[in-house]
């Protein structure tokens, strides 16, 4: 058994796993997991750069996370950065910054890449239970993944459409953020057959946050909605709520994020046009995502 810890930062969220593994197995337990809104791509795709108070907050919570990794002893540590300092011009202020603080350098992933690990971490408990193969997306905040595979990845792609990047793009336009939507879509197709996977698997914040509202969850509560399966049906109800509704209506959802209020519109119309694309009748949501995909990882490159 090895200790180990993952740290996944993307454009609206930095999230931490320390987790014990089992190298012959590869079962994953969790010790800690957590998840801070930073919004580290506040303005990137508008500027081309990180700003100073995003760095500000997203360095914070790399010093708490840094006490959390102390304290339960994880003895390899990978971090993961992904659509925001990928874009950024600066980010070497970024790296430099998570480095004294963590002591290891971020690894800005490609696209690709990025999708690999989403795939693993989403994928890896359900090899063998049937279902595959698998379509697995991973809706950020700054990007969107699609990976293609069944115990390994045949196809993968990632496009520039998240839940943050289109709300400051294009505000509560709807119509023009499904133009957009829908261009990346045709842009993903020409790598990954978008309608042949068996099974649709969604990862990441929107998609979880969407599937805790259709089930009517009181609270956020991961075991309900880790494998739940939500009907387009339900996906589009919840959309068109999402969208229409205020920010104090979306603020006083029970499980809403306060980090995610202002973007969730965005992120549930990318969900909603990825379903009806696949012609997917119904959505797996899974909790497992590139985070465990990380975590697992740091075994294969120890």
């Amino acid at each position: 058994m090895q200790r180990v810890a993952g740290i996944d930062c993307g454009t609206n969220s930095i999230r931490l796993l320390v987790a014990d593994v089992e190298p012959d197995t590869g079962a994953l337990t969790d010790l800690d997991r957590r998840m801070t809104i930073v919004r580290l791509g506040q303005g990137v795709d508008r500027t081309g750069r990180l700003a100073p108070e995003a760095l500000e907050r997203t360095f914070a919570a790399c010093r708490e996370y840094a006490q959390v990794i102390r304290e339960l002893g994880a003895q390899r540590l990978r971090f993961v950065a992904t659509s925001a300092s990928r874009d950024a011009e600066n980010r070497d202020e970024f790296v430099a910054g998570v480095r004294g603080i963590l002591g290891v350098d971020p690894e800005v992933v490609t696209g690709d890449e990025e999708a690999e690990l989403s795939f693993t971490g989403a994928t890896k408990e359900l090899a063998g239970r049937g279902g595959g193969p698998y379509l697995v997306f991973d809706l950020g905040g700054g990007s969107t993944e699609f990976v293609l595979g069944s115990d390994h990845v045949e196809a993968a792609r990632s496009v520039d459409i998240g839940c943050v990047r289109l709300t400051e793009r294009h505000g509560a336009d709807w119509a023009a953020m499904r133009a957009d939507i829908e261009k990346a879509l045709d842009l993903a197709a020409e790598t990954v057959p978008l309608t042949t996977g068996a099974t649709l698997v969604g990862l990441a914040g929107t998609v979880t946050t969407v599937a805790a509202i259709a089930l009517g969850l009181p609270e956020y509560d991961s075991q309900a909605i880790h494998r739940s399966r939500i009907p387009v049906a339900q996906v589009r109800a919840v959309a068109e709520r999402l969208m229409h509704a205020t920010h104090e209506e979306r603020a006083a959802i029970p499980v809403m994020h306060p980090g995610r209020v202002d973007v969730i519109g965005a992120g549930s119309l990318i969900l909603l046009s990825i379903m009806e694309r696949t012609g997917a009748r119904e959505l797996v949501v899974s909790e497992h995502d590139i985070l465990d995909g990380i975590a697992w990882s740091t075994l294969s490159r120890a």
